[in-house]
């Protein structure tokens, strides 16, 4: 419905435009409404009306219950019997007894007008759940991620429980215990002792251990631990299993890697002498998808940007010597900056990162595809349409421009400059006999 107020000014601005010498109907067109709408607005006097429309009568449709059929509906749903009762139960209910006093839909019209529409019995209303709990790791020791899975035995029914932190920044596993219960007294222990190993004492800043709601890791001991060691604690949101997704991968990763016995464990001591099998294999030797395929214990310990540094040299000197097979840019082996858990914005990781850059990984690359040819030199200079279609998550991982953010730009800039220049001179060559 437009206001009244809104109706006013439209039939002014019309009757003024009219007065001039303009037509109704495309003027009406203009203002976005129809001539025979600007009629049914004007009276008989030439004013402009409000909407009738809300204070119109409508009669009562002759089949809608009567005063009395709606007060037998009220009281029958507040018998004590149905008093707990929602209208979904209360009409098949009433049914098996031969009684028909009206539908579900309207048993709802008549109880939300008499204002007996809220929750029956002793439900509470539910509670809408709260955005994630975002941490931002910018170096190790900041955020840890635990949780507790399942061991399968060779007897059925029994099971062993792996308990594992894992350090967000450099997926490191800091911490393990495998027992045979589940319990808090195991998580205290385990808790305690990976803060000794990792001098949680002695840093400035002490980490944030965020878990599922799990039993064992929200119990009273636990929290006492935490608060005790200076470590705060953070929990999933209720019924999402998607908050703690880093430890879900790491478990993913342990129950699919080939050493895990299909049948089981034969013992508690098997699984024990797995899982430090595991954490050793994982932590040392394991190339991390995540981390630009480099291991935990390597980020962990900050040896990882002299690493992708070399493999980035590595790529630059392959090109270089046959330029005409790289149609594109080399392989991005920029580190990987801060890592967030369950980010609720882009911006906020965005504005923990450098924004330093990485001379050949970036809108102009350090050797040109194909020198000689002009098509390849534009495909990887890039055009507008790829730049506008270009994904949200790609803008946010590699920025507007496609750029890989880490870098210092020194490695093979010189070269870059030559190869362009020598390019340039080749491409002014060409382009009068192309043209011709």
């Amino acid at each position: 419905m437009t206001r009244l107020e809104d109706r006013q000014t439209l039939a002014a601005d019309i009757t003024a435009a009219h007065g001039a010498g303009a037509r109704l109907a495309p003027v009406c067109a203009l203002a976005g409404i129809d001539l025979r709408t600007l009629q049914r607005w004007r009276a008989e006097d030439g004013s402009v009306r409000a909407d009738r429309r809300p204070d119109a009568v409508r009669p009562t449709s002759p089949q809608a219950l009567s005063e009395a059929e709606r007060a037998r509906i009220v009281a029958v749903a507040n018998e004590p019997r149905f008093a707990d009762m929602p209208p979904a139960r209360i009409v098949p209910m009433l049914a098996d007894e031969g009684v028909y006093l009206g539908s579900e839909a309207s048993f709802h019209r008549v109880l939300r007008a008499h204002g007996q529409m809220q929750r029956r019995g002793r439900a509470r209303p539910p509670r809408r759940c709260g955005p994630p709990s975002t941490h931002i790791a910018t170096g190790p020791g900041q955020v840890w991620c635990w949780d507790v899975t399942f061991l399968p035995s060779r007897v059925q029914g029994l099971w062993f429980y792996l308990y594992l932190i894992l350090d967000l920044y450099s997926r490191k596993i800091v911490g393990f215990a495998v027992h045979a219960t589940d319990q808090a007294e195991h998580a205290v222990q385990l808790v305690r002792r990976t803060a000794l190993a990792e001098g949680v004492h002695a840093s400035l800043r002490r980490p944030v251990l965020h878990g599922d709601n799990g039993a064992s890791l929200k119990a009273t001991t636990v929290l006492a631990m935490l608060h005790w060691l200076g470590i705060a604690p953070s929990h999933s949101r209720p019924r999402v299993s998607d908050d703690n997704a880093f430890a879900e991968a790491l478990f993913r990763t342990a129950k699919y890697c080939p050493s895990f016995p299909s049948g089981g464990f034969a013992d508690l001591a098997a699984a024990q002498c797995w899982a430090a099998v595991f954490a050793r294999w994982y932590n040392l030797e394991h190339r991390h998808s995540g981390i630009r395929y480099v291991t935990p214990a390597q980020r962990h310990a900050g040896e990882d940007g002299a690493l992708l540094a070399a493999r980035h040299d590595l790529y630059q000197q392959a090109r270089a010597r046959h330029p005409r097979r790289w149609s594109g840019q080399t392989r991005d082996w920029s580190p990987i900056g801060a890592v967030t858990l369950n980010p609720e914005r882009d911006i906020v990781v965005l504005a923990t990162q450098p924004a330093t850059l990485l001379s050949g990984s970036i809108g102009a690359p350090a050797f040109p595809s194909r020198p000689g040819s002009r098509r390849a030199a534009a495909r990887s200079g890039g055009d507008g349409k790829r730049a506008a279609t270009r994904s949200h998550a790609q803008r946010s991982e590699h920025g507007e421009d496609g750029e890989h953010c880490t870098f210092a730009a020194a490695s093979t800039v010189a070269a870059s400059v030559q190869v362009e220049a020598a390019t340039t001179a080749t491409l002014t060559t060409e382009a009068p006999s192309r043209t011709q």
